[in-house]
């Protein structure tokens, strides 16, 4: 029962994560508004969530630690940044699938910084993912919203991708919960000071959506998924992360009315499949 739960934690937290898209098509605020309330709220879930666990996140912290923890956290704030632009650019299809490409670039940035010629299965991988992109490209004018919003996407992933191989150089005896408080510190004490004006312009209607993005999409949604990975092997784990963007897109058919076309599907596919490929073996 223990391993079913944690399969439903799992599940939901990448619903919960693709939803998130969603919601940062629906507000009418800008970008750096939704990344700012996105890590307030989550911030604020996150330090609820640790007291009913009695933990603290700032005990045991060194200044050095916390000072990496920070640095890693304002850099997810840029690429929060990029994702939601991608969002509001291209859409949620274009601005997930280019997201969805993180692995490829983390497998390039693997690659230069070791010095070592990729094998044929991650260059079967990355041609998977090149071929998918291609497929899903709109078109190819930049003045296109939908390929501005791949590009943006795309770029948001290959800053994900830069962000997850500093943390394994700056790895720490923190957990997760207590990482994920302090980069929605880092988050929101780096973006308060720019936007504080843009608070008061904010409608109660998106404030609701923000409370949900980082209350929910953000704070229960890791707050799972760090739960679930106690019973569920990594293998498994990268695979439903995989599924994340079919959830944001068929969500965004079900709301928006954006039916994907049939070269989208191809391509989704072709990417979804190599990253879920790419996971399984960075796992085993």
């Amino acid at each position: 029962m223990n391993r079913y739960i944690a399969h439903l934690q799992l599940h939901g937290a990448a619903f919960l994560v693709g939803i998130s898209a969603l919601l940062g098509q629906s507000l009418a605020v800008s970008a750096g508004m939704i990344v700012l309330g996105r890590a307030a709220f989550a911030l604020l879930a996150l330090s609820l969530f640790c007291l009913c666990l009695r933990q603290r996140p700032w005990r045991g912290v060194s200044v050095a630690t916390a000072g990496k923890l920070l640095a890693t956290g304002s850099a997810l704030g840029m690429h929060w940044i990029l994702f939601f632009v991608a969002v509001q650019t291209g859409g949620v299809a274009m601005a997930t699938l280019g997201f969805a490409t993180f692995p490829a670039f983390t497998a390039l940035i693997g690659w230069l910084l070791s010095g070592l010629r990729p094998g044929h299965i991650d260059s079967l991988i990355l041609l998977l993912v090149s071929a998918g992109l291609v497929l899903v490209t709109p078109s190819f004018d930049l003045n296109d919203s939908s390929t501005e919003g791949l590009l943006w996407g795309v770029l948001s992933g290959a800053s994900y991708a830069a962000i997850a191989v500093a943390n394994k150089h700056f790895s720490s005896d923190v957990g997760g919960l207590p990482a994920c408080w302090w980069q929605c510190l880092a988050i929101s004490l780096l973006l308060l000071p720019p936007l504080w004006r843009e608070l008061p312009l904010v409608e109660s209607r998106d404030w609701l959506l923000l409370m949900a993005l980082g209350v929910f999409c953000t704070g229960l949604a890791y707050s799972l998924f760090i739960t679930a990975l106690k019973q569920v092997r990594t293998s498994t784990a990268a695979v439903v992360i995989a599924v994340e963007p079919v959830y944001a897109i068929a969500g965004a058919w079900l709301v928006f009315g954006s039916t994907p076309s049939g070269g989208m599907l191809l391509g989704g596919a072709l990417i979804l499949g190599a990253v879920a490929w790419s996971g399984l073996r960075s796992a085993s």
